[in-house]
């Protein structure tokens, strides 16, 4: 995983991220997304480098921008800003505390809020009310917030989380996510009321003529 937003902000895939920060403001020009929750059908297919890129960029546009790490089995934001992991979001939820643990990151308006330690029980602690006041807290710090979800196939976490915000965003890998995988996530969500707002193709390959473009 990295952070191409920042290690190297005029290449082609930095432009794709910037691009899909303006898709989904002109998409919540009638449907306001101020909590926004990014997935993917399986494991490994890019739902944590994009929605780590994604939240630099809304930051960068100058919106006040929190990430949570709430993939609490395979927690990977903290390694990828070189933060602590606790505290984080699991003391939040079993009451550790009122203040809420953000941590600065390199990017002005962008703040981190990591898993905190692993539970045995994931899917039961994002689906209480005291993750309800959580998300409401976080939203009244910032502009938009952005959550890190477990794949949806693999467990039932993302789609309790999707029910709980205003939107959702399918993560695909080109020529690895299997077709059955994305319409059963999609499926699920659905079936949890989330609200899927989009589709991010990651692992595409590069257009040369637009990478010519852009040098």
């Amino acid at each position: 995983m990295s952070l191409i937003t920042l290690t190297d902000p005029r290449s082609p895939a930095s432009e794709a991220y910037r691009a899909l920060r303006t898709n989904l403001q002109f998409y919540s020009l009638d449907h306001p997304i101020r909590t926004l929750v990014v997935t993917s059908p399986a494991p490994d297919e890019g739902k944590s480098t994009t929605v780590a890129n994604l939240a630099v960029t809304m930051a960068q546009s100058g919106r006040r921008t929190i990430l949570v790490d709430c993939d609490l089995r395979r927690p990977s934001l903290h390694t990828l800003f070189s933060r602590q992991t606790e505290p984080g979001l699991t003391n939040l939820v079993l009451g550790e505390g009122d203040e809420l643990p953000l941590q600065e990151t390199a990017v002005p308006d962008l703040w981190l809020l990591t898993s905190g330690p692993k539970p045995p029980n994931p899917a039961d602690l994002l689906n209480t009310r005291r993750l309800d006041q959580i998300i409401e807290q976080l939203t009244a710090r910032a502009d938009i917030v952005l959550f890190d979800a477990p794949p949806v196939v693999a467990v039932t976490d993302a789609a309790i989380l999707g029910a709980k915000v205003d939107g959702v965003l399918l993560v695909l890998s080109a020529g690895k996510t299997r077709r059955d995988h994305a319409e059963r996530a999609k499926e699920m969500l659905e079936k949890a009321k989330a609200r899927i707002v989009g589709v991010a193709l990651t692992n595409a390959p590069k257009d040369a003529s637009v990478g010519d473009y852009y040098g």
